[in-house]
């Protein structure tokens, strides 16, 4: 039997955001983990950005799809706001800071990495 995963009103997350099982992903930032294909392969998940939370410096050796659904988050290419899709591609890299708090899709080709620090 095939595994299906249906949210409904995943524009409106923020309003039933506590119905999910959050899980600790970064310091303010929770992760609500929809798929896994294994240690290299895809990945999709809800991020949950508390006001003033960030992820710090990261590659991404695949696609990364971001779509903004609540709030707004800050890279380097500026403020994206709800609505916003991102799309980063391989190679790319960067760091993600929610002044305000969002919530956002994120889909991973493949899996990202962190930087180290210099």
């Amino acid at each position: 039997m095939q595994r299906v995963l249906i949210l409904k009103d995943l524009l409106d997350i923020a309003a039933h955001q506590d119905e999910l099982f959050w899980e600790p992903f970064h310091p303010g930032v929770d992760i609500y983990r929809l798929y896994k294909d294994g240690e290299g392969g895809a990945a999709a998940a809800l991020l949950r950005y508390q006001p003033g939370a960030s992820v710090p410096l990261h590659k991404h050796t695949g696609f990364e799809h971001i779509f903004v659904l609540s709030g707004s988050q800050t890279d380097e290419n500026g403020e994206h706001q709800a609505g916003t899709l991102v799309i980063n591609s391989p190679g790319s890299h960067h760091n993600v800071i929610s002044q305000a708090g969002c919530i956002v899709l994120a889909i991973w080709e493949k899996p990202v990495l962190l930087c180290q620090k210099s």
